[in-house]
């Protein structure tokens, strides 16, 4: 019995545990059906990285370029397939649940707590996508940084201070939200943090700052071996963004039901958090250890409202439903500060294991992210009756539910003739894995086709898109433009000026070839 105690309070073995959870979620949801855009997205910007393909460079991106570069050295390691894909995702799982884990206990939680803490992370972060995705990816690291920020709080290690703008900046350089409301709350905290020490210990700023120079200096090597332009980037990453963001802020809906209905469990996570928290803030003898605590409340208080904000702003899928058990851990945390432990962690474990099971079930199995709720995923078929580097996953898409056969031919046929077409050409389609199945080096100027990433006609950097993505047509002497799926043609509505310059032929049901020869003259 000893022996059983002391291998469930063993911290490589809990870890070992961790991370073959991480994995197996990450995988068992990963194989199971896809949503075309999201599912392929990155897939298809390590494939472009491995063929010297670069984004600002050579097609417009508003999102990350961080994601499809870890995605390319992956599919350089273990070449391009589906398995390696996923192992992208399951090796950031890995990474989170493992830094939540090492979090918990060393700020006090007992181990075997935080190891089950660390489990219902593990089981609701990547999972829920099972493929890689900027929106994970961002969220993920700065949830990492903000636990490196706490613990540099907390513990005497300069390690945690240099980590800090790392993850911040990794977060950033996959999606621009919510990191970038991150950087400007550390800014608050750290001031904080240095006022209630009195402004000693400033040693610690140094480590801050030798983190921001190995993480910029990273990214401008990058930059300057690539020789890609400071002036994309900026209108690319930066500016063009922000004026979409100011849009989708006006519109931004804060009712009961957004704010607070839809994330309620992570709101019941936090109330032993908000009770103990403000006890702490109202009671009389506070030592700097009491204030440095209270400094974590109000820390963990902000972030969880700017993932909650985020995740309003961007209007996607719900993510951050990992967050519960991160927030009944940091329940924990102040629930042992108060001395009322084993009250508590009942209730704590208990609301852990119902929505662990609860989000599992809709995310992981119903896989609600993908849009695949109301899809039978039995129904799914290989994918290798696509191609054979698509061995594992089984395939299933919103787009025919009911059919996901007739999907796979229609695609095969489609890969058939664009196979065969010898003139230059470029596809546009949110099956992004068709440049890789059809072994096409030549690259549409768009990383994806929406209204988000391609830019109004109104809007300021219009001009900006246009002549960026008529100067790649040219450059790379197209022809032949194959839409592919859901219809793209419209994207292409004010690029040309003869909206009617182009050819048209109807290949299937779901692509049609236009020849733009006399759009470019």
């Amino acid at each position: 019995m000893n022996r059983f105690i002391n291998i469930l309070n063993n911290k490589f073995f809990l870890s070992f545990v961790i991370v073959l959870n991480s994995f197996f979620f990450t995988y068992y949801s990963g194989l199971r059906g896809i949503y075309p855009l999201d599912s392929f997205i990155i897939f298809d910007g390590g494939f472009k990285i491995l063929n010297g393909v670069h984004p600002f460079k050579d097609y417009w991106s508003i999102s990350g370029p961080f994601v499809d570069y870890f995605q390319s050295l992956i599919f350089f390691i273990f070449k391009i397939n589906w398995f390696s894909y996923v192992l992208h995702a399951a090796l950031i799982n890995s990474f989170l649940a493992l830094l939540s884990f090492y979090f918990f206990y060393t700020i006090g939680i007992k181990i075997f707590l935080s190891f089950l803490y660390a489990l219902g992370i593990s089981i609701l972060a990547y999972p829920s996508s099972g493929t890689p995705f900027m929106d994970h990816h961002a969220v993920i690291f700065s949830l990492a940084s903000l636990i490196v920020l706490i613990l540099g709080f907390k513990e005497n290690n300069n390690l945690f201070w240099f980590l800090i703008p790392i993850f911040l900046g990794l977060a950033f350089f996959s999606k621009q939200v919510p990191s970038s409301f991150f950087g400007i709350l550390y800014l608050v905290l750290i001031f904080l943090y240095f006022k209630l020490n009195n402004f000693k210990n400033l040693k610690k700023l140094i480590y801050l700052f030798y983190g921001k120079i190995f993480l910029l200096s990273i990214v401008l090597i990058l930059i300057l071996l690539q020789n890609i332009p400071f002036k994309n980037i900026f209108i690319q990453y930066f500016l063009y963004p922000i004026s979409i963001g100011e849009t989708r802020s006006y519109s931004l809906d804060l009712d009961i039901n957004n704010f607070l209905l839809q994330f309620k469990f992570i709101y019941i996570a936090l109330f032993p958090l908000l009770f103990f928290g403000l006890t702490l803030i109202f009671s009389k003898n506070k030592s700097l250890e009491k204030k440095i605590d209270i400094l974590i409340f109000y820390t963990v208080i902000s972030a969880i409202l700017i993932f909650i904000f985020t995740q309003l702003l961007t209007k996607n899928q719900v993510l951050i439903f990992f967050l519960i058990p991160f927030a009944l851990a940091m329940s924990n945390y102040f629930c042992n500060l108060s001395g009322k432990k084993k009250v508590f962690d009942y209730f704590l474990v208990a609301v852990l294991i119902i929505t662990t099971y609860k989000y599992h079930l809709r995310f992981n199995v119903d896989k609600k992210f993908m849009e695949l709720s109301n899809v039978n995923i039995g129904l799914s078929v290989p994918a290798q009756n696509l191609n054979s580097k698509l061995s594992g996953l089984n395939w299933i898409s919103p787009i025919y539910p009911n059919n996901p056969n007739l999907e796979i031919n229609l695609l095969k046929d489609s890969i058939e003739n664009i196979t065969l077409e010898k003139k230059n050409k470029i596809i546009m389609s949110n099956y992004q894995i068709l440049p890789f199945l059809t072994e096409t080096r030549s690259f549409a100027p768009n990383k994806w086709f929406d209204g988000l990433s391609v830019p109004d006609k109104d809007n300021l950097y219009f001009q900006n898109y246009k002549d960026f993505f008529l100067k790649k047509l040219e450059e790379q002497k197209i022809e032949i433009i194959y839409i592919v799926g859901k219809q793209k043609k419209k994207y292409l509505k004010n690029i040309f000026k003869d909206p009617e310059c182009y050819s048209e032929q109807n290949i299937n049901t779901i692509t049609i070839k236009l020849n733009i020869n006399n759009c470019l003259k």
